[in-house]
């Protein structure tokens, strides 16, 4: 039984499901880098020029506006002396 285990692995392996999932793996992974090369190192820097602006003016907007509500919170959850 334990001889026909090593041999039934081999064919199991050979058959060329296993195979061609590991195939679709490494390939997968290699474009993946590739696609994420791309949009990292080519794609985002233009983009980031153009929307640089409007993009810090957003989150500055966003952070006044958290504080704002923050204080208000606090101003009615303080009792009043």
């Amino acid at each position: 039984m334990l001889k026909n285990w090593g041999k039934e692995l081999k064919e199991f392996i050979l058959h060329g499901n296993v195979l061609d999932m590991a195939v679709g793996i490494i390939i997968g992974a290699a474009f993946g880098k590739i696609v994420d090369s791309l949009v990292k190192d080519i794609i985002m820097p233009p983009v980031g020029l153009i929307l640089e602006k409007s993009i810090f003016q957003i989150y500055i907007c966003k952070s006044i506006l958290m504080e704002l509500i923050t204080l208000r919170l606090m101003q009615q959850r303080l009792p009043e002396q």
